[in-house]
């Protein structure tokens, strides 16, 4: 089901506010936000566990919100996790097994190598900039196993519900981060296995004005754009009613690699 703009007055487009008006939303806090909503967890730990049964002592890198660490960590063993941005580590402090955070970057974080049995790596930058450099620290850092997720779909990776909008809007590469974490790793460094998830990401959105809004600011859009108006009733259209807002959903394809080091 989806909303008609034409009858339902919460999202008609003629709700949307001026583009003048900038909106604060911190993009780390909104994605963050939408995997708490989306079967991302659910549907990427099972292909993990098959693959990795014993985690151990877990370095989850560029934890973000540390959902999918929070998930896979022994909930007996410490954890750590390295994430550089202050809103993230807020969100980690906040878990139920929180974890020990390094306030860095992958390249400057201090951890000793061989400390940890399994690191993990989720849809990091660093995944697509700098694959085999970053495998190489990996490998030093983890004892027994290296275990990476990225996406296999083909789509955009930059902004956040960008899957929402045609390609002529957000111009990002959509090249399946697959595909090109794949092409940056010599021979040597294919992965030992590999596994496929479906999942949707699936944000709930409680001002769904200000998300457009918000939006178009980020692709650049000037306040007379008549594209705003365009991208309102698009993001409109395929919002589906919740009891917080209304659901954006975007189906994804990850694939989890996995190391093992001897």
């Amino acid at each position: 089901m989806t909303i008609d703009v034409r009858r339902e007055s919460v999202v008609t487009v003629s709700s949307f506010p001026s583009a003048a008006r900038r909106h604060d939303i911190d993009p780390l806090e909104l994605y963050a936000s939408a995997i708490d909503t989306s079967d991302y967890v659910a549907r990427i730990t099972p292909q993990v566990r098959r693959l990795v049964p014993e985690v151990g002592r877990l370095l989850d890198v560029g934890a973000g919100g540390g959902q999918l660490g929070a998930a896979l960590q022994d909930r007996v063993l410490p954890w750590t996790a390295i994430e550089p941005s202050p809103t993230m580590r807020a969100r980690l402090a906040r878990l139920h097994t929180p974890p020990h955070i390094v306030p860095e970057g992958w390249e400057e974080a201090g951890v000793a190598a061989s400390a940890h049995d399994t690191v993990l790596a989720a849809t990091m930058p660093a995944l697509f900039d700098h694959p085999e450099r970053f495998l190489a620290r990996c490998r030093i850092w983890a004892r027994h196993t290296v275990i990476w997720v990225v996406p296999a779909h083909a789509g955009p990776r930059g902004l956040c519900f960008a899957g929402c909008l045609p390609s002529e809007w957000h111009r990002e590469d959509e090249t399946p981060g697959l595909d090109i974490v794949m092409r940056g790793l010599g021979p040597a460094s294919r992965p030992d296995a590999m596994a496929f998830a479906g999942w949707t990401f699936s944000g709930i959105v409680q001002d769904l004005p200000k998300l457009s809004a918000y939006l178009a600011d980020r692709l650049g859009w000037s306040a007379s754009d008549g594209r705003r108006a365009a991208l309102a009733a698009h993001l409109a259209a395929q919002a589906v009613p919740d009891a917080s807002g209304v659901r954006l959903n975007i189906p994804r394809r990850s694939a989890v690699l996995v190391w093992g080091n001897s």
